[in-house]
């Protein structure tokens, strides 16, 4: 079997295992990728978000074979950027994390929802926000959150 070749945080990787292996499951066992979490295994909760090809997607539900060629971007990628500076300093501005199990999935959410529209209203965060589930902040101060993080960010996005 071939090897499944991808950038994996812009780094060239290649995959030996199964190309039906989930993609959540080589990212932090394989790779580490500590911030792609396991919160349900069905595509509901975003808590193991990442950007493939700039999209956000959930990694539990992406078979290894379907990242042939792609770009795979997780938090521990992402957090070396100017954007990650700015949405973690929102976040941490408005209280936006309490117990943090959500906040990877979240921020990378926050930047695929910047990415696309660097000027968002609540509502249009609100929704791009509705595949990730908060059991703690009831979502108000991630919003705020993202928010700030569009206008201190202005011409980032």
């Amino acid at each position: 079997m071939e090897a499944v070749r991808f950038k994996l945080n812009g780094k060239e990787t290649a995959y030996e295992g199964k190309a039906t292996d989930r993609l959540l499951d080589v990212l932090r066992e394989k790779y580490r990728m500590t911030s792609v979490k396991c919160g349900c295994k069905e595509g509901e909760c975003g808590a193991c978000s990442v950007l493939i090809d700039g999209v956000l997607i959930n990694s539990c539900c992406v078979a290894m074979g379907a990242v042939e060629g792609a770009s795979v971007v997780t938090l521990e990628g992402f957090r070396e950027t100017e954007r990650f500076k700015v949405i973690s300093k929102a976040f941490g501005e408005v209280s936006a994390v309490q117990c943090g199990f959500c906040i990877p999935g979240m921020v990378i959410a926050a930047e695929s929802i910047l990415s696309k529209n660097p000027h968002p209203t609540e509502d249009e965060i609100r929704e791009g926000l509705s595949g990730n589930l908060c059991r703690c902040t009831g979502y108000n101060a991630i919003v705020k959150a993202i928010l700030n993080a569009a206008k201190e960010g202005e011409g980032l996005w």
